[in-house]
């Protein structure tokens, strides 16, 4: 492949790709100093015929019909069964909303807790995977996008004789300390 083509496909993929790898780089890193957004919660009572038992289908079709009968959408991520020392709750979540099913004192009563995200949250939901499948698929694009951005600075770089040094200079650098922070983490 020539060093225009490169050129061109390094530059178009960073410019299509800019706007999702920037909610990326800052989601990503503010998490990792603890910034995570917020949620704001409200907790409904669910009267049962039946005390809940630990069945992922059967947690998951009762919630949908409590959603329905308060006309909330269900979140977009998946659900599981949470195991709490002798007891259990449904977490589900998503990128707008998350979802908690949990028993009570009252065999026949349930509390349903509905955490609605605020605007950064849910960017934080959508880098965490907790979005639908279309920005699941949205988000391997990136990654492939940014492998071929990568690859293709490298390739560019390799193929300057006066840069060729430099930059495999730099990727050995990127190596060690990428070997040295997870062996240090």
């Amino acid at each position: 492949m020539n060093r225009q083509t490169l050129t061109k496909i390094h530059m178009l993929l960073a410019a299509f790709i800019f706007p999702v790898a920037c909610m990326f780089l800052v989601t990503g890193g503010l998490y990792t100093w603890g910034i995570k957004g917020a949620y704001v919660s409200q907790s409904y009572e669910v009267q049962l015929d039946k005390p809940l038992v630990d069945d992922l289908a059967m947690l998951v079709e009762l919630t949908e019909v409590e959603l329905q009968r308060l006309s909330i959408a269900s979140p977009s991520g998946g659900a599981k069964v949470k195991k709490i020392g002798p007891s259990f709750q449904l977490e589900w979540t998503g990128a707008g909303r998350d979802v908690v099913l949990e028993p009570t004192a009252d065999p026949l009563m349930a509390t349903l807790t509905v955490k609605e995200t605020t605007w950064y949250r849910n960017l934080v939901q959508l880098h965490k995977a907790k979005g639908g499948q279309l920005f699941k698929v949205y988000a391997a694009i990136l990654a492939i996008s940014l492998f071929t951005i990568l690859l293709s600075g490298f390739l560019m770089a390799w193929g300057v004789p006066k840069y060729r040094k430099m930059s495999l200079t730099a990727a050995m650098a990127g190596i060690v300390l990428f070997m040295l922070m997870v062996a240090t983490s």
